[in-house]
C-alpha cells in the first residue's frame, strides 16, 4: 500500500473537536487505500505557556530541561489523536521521536536530524495501523531529548516521508495553500496550484511563512512531494515539487515583503583581502544571521560593505560592528531601521528578461525610491522605506499579474 504522511499543525489539534475534525481526515485517507503516518504539533499555544512556566520559575532555563519540557506538549497531542482514531474503530498507536529513532546531533533547542530509522512504523503500519509521530523531536546519541526549532514539526513530516518512502506529505495549516502575495496586503493574490522547490526556499527566506526553508530543504533533497492544503476546507491546495518546464511560462511566480528589517552600512573599510571574512566571522560569533550582502568598491584602497538583518539581531550587529570597527579601518557605521525588502522570485527568470525593469519601473512610477539591489538567479530583491513597503508590494503584485494564475498571464 502507498503511504501517506499528513502533519497537523498546534491550530488544527487545539481542542477535542479539532482533533476528531483531523482524525476525520486521516479516515477518509485510510479509506481511500493509504498506510497512514500523522506527524502532530503541540495544541494550540501549549508550546507557549510551557516556555512561560519555564520562565517564571528560571529566567535562564538550562537548553537540555527545555527541550525535556517542550517536547511533552507534541507527545500528548499524538496519543489523544490515537485515541481518537481508536474510538472511531481505527488502530492506531502513537510513538515519540525517540522511539522512532529520530536521531539529532546535540543542540538543544534547535538540532539537526541525523537519521531516522523507518522499520519500527513500517511494521505497525504493515498490521494496519496508523501510525502517529510527535512533531519537533528527536533524540542525541546520548539519549537526550532534543528539539528541533522553528518549524521543526514540518522538518519531521517531511523527513519521515523520506525515510518511509512515502507517495505525499501533506501539510496541514490554517491557510488553504501558498499564494502569489501575502493576501493581506494585496487581497487579489490566487492561490498557487504548484510551485517549486527553489521557489518556495527564496520566498520562505524572504518573509513567507507558510513553511519553514528547512522542511523545504528536506523535500528538495529526497524528492518528497509536499502538498499544503487548508485543516478546515476539503479542496486542493499547492504542490510543492520539483520546477516543470511550464513553471519557465512566466517570469514571477510570487512576490514577499520582510518589514522586520535592518540595514548596516560599514563606510569606508580597508579594501584588501581578509576585510570582509574578518566582519562576518564577527557576526557570526555573535550569532547574527545575515541576510543580503552588499560590497562596493568606493577607491583601490576603500570599499564600503553593506548587509541586511533581522531587527532582532541589531543591538547584537551593532556590537560586533563596533568591535570590528578599528581592524577593518572603518570610517563610520551607519544604521537604518525604517526600511523592508520587496522581492520577486520565479524559476521563469533564468529564460526572461526585462523582469528588473518592469520592477523597477513599476516603484519609480509609484514614487518608491530604493536604496539597494540584491539578485540571485530566481529572485531580485530592493530595499525600500518601511512605510512604502505594503505600497510597494502591492505596485510590483500589479506589474506582474499576480492577481492571475499563472497560465491566465501574458508573456
Amino acid at each position: 500500500m502507498a503511504i501517506l504522511v499528513q502533519k497537523f499543525g498546534g491550530t488544527s489539534v487545539a481542542n477535542a473537536e479539532k482533533i476528531r475534525r483531523a482524525a476525520k481526515r486521516v479516515i477518509k485517507a485510510v479509506e481511500n487505500g493509504y498506510s497512514v503516518v500523522v506527524v502532530a504539533s503541540a495544541r494550540g499555544q501549549q508550546t507557549d505557556e510551557l516556555i512561560a512556566d519555564a520562565f517564571e520559575l528560571n529566567p535562564n532555563p538550562p537548553k537540555r530541561e527545555m527541550d525535556q519540557l517542550l517536547s511533552t506538549g507534541e507527545q500528548q497531542t499524538v496519543s489523544l489523536f490515537a485515541m481518537a482514531l481508536d474510538a472511531a474503530g481505527y488502530p492506531a498507536i502513537s510513538f515519540t521521536g525517540g522511539q522512532v529513532q529520530m536521531l539529532t546531533d546535540n543542540v538543544h533547542t534547535k538540532a539537526r536530524i541525523k537519521s531516522i530509522g523507518a522499520e519500527r512504523i513500517k511494521k505497525q503500519l504493515d498490521e494496519g495501523k496508523v501510525v502517529l509521530v510527535a512533531g519537533f523531536q528527536g533524540v542525541d546519541d546520548d539519549g537526550n531529548i532534543t528539539t528541533l526549532g522553528r518549524g521543526g514539526s514540518d522538518t519531521t513530516a517531511v523527513a519521515l516521508a523520506a525515510a518511509v518512502g512515502a507517495k505525499e506529505c501533506e501539510i496541514y495549516t490554517d491557510v488553504d495553500g501558498i499564494y502569489t502575495t501575502d493576501p493581506r496586503i494585496f487581497k487579489e493574490a490566487v492561490k498557487l496550484e504548484q510551485i517549486s522547490y527553489d521557489e518556495i526556499l527564496e520566498m520562505a527566506s524572504l518573509g513567507a511563512g507558510v513553511m519553514h526553508s528547512r522542511s523545504i530543504e528536506f523535500g528538495k533533497k529526497y524528492n518528497v512531494k509536499i502538498h499544503v492544503r487548508s485543516s478546515i476546507e476539503e479542496k486542493e491546495g499547492t504542490i510543492i515539487m520539483h520546477e516543470v518546464p511550464q513553471m519557465e511560462g512566466v517570469a514571477v511566480t510570487g512576490a514577499t515583503v520582510q518589514q522586520d528589517m535592518a540595514k548596516i552600512d560599514l563606510v569606508n573599510i580597508d579594501n584588501k583581502p581578509g576585510n570582509a571574512a574578518k566582519v562576518f566571522a564577527s557576526l557570526a560569533k555573535a550569532k547574527v544571521v545575515v541576510n543580503d550582502i552588499m560590497q562596493t568598491e568606493v577607491s583601490s584602497k576603500k570599499a564600503n560593505l553593506s548587509f541586511l538583518i533581522g531587527i532582532s539581531d541589531l543591538t547584537s550587529a551593532k556590537e560586533a560592528a563596533e568591535q570590528m570597527k578599528e581592524e577593518v579601518n572603518c570610517e563610520s557605521i551607519f544604521v537604518r531601521e525604517d526600511i523592508a525588502e520587496i522581492s520577486v522570485v520565479g524559476v521563469g527568470m533564468r529564460t526572461h528578461y526585462g523582469v528588473a525593469e518592469r520592477m523597477f519601473g513599476a516603484l519609480a512610477k509609484a514614487k518608491v525610491n530604493i536604496d539597494s539591489i540584491t539578485t540571485s538567479e530566481i529572485r531580485i530583491s530592493c530595499v525600500v522605506n518601511k512605510d512604502q513597503a505594503e505600497e510597494a508590494l502591492k505596485v510590483v503584485s500589479v506589474a506582474f499579474e499576480l492577481d492571475k494564475a499563472p497560465k491566465e498571464r501574458t508573456k
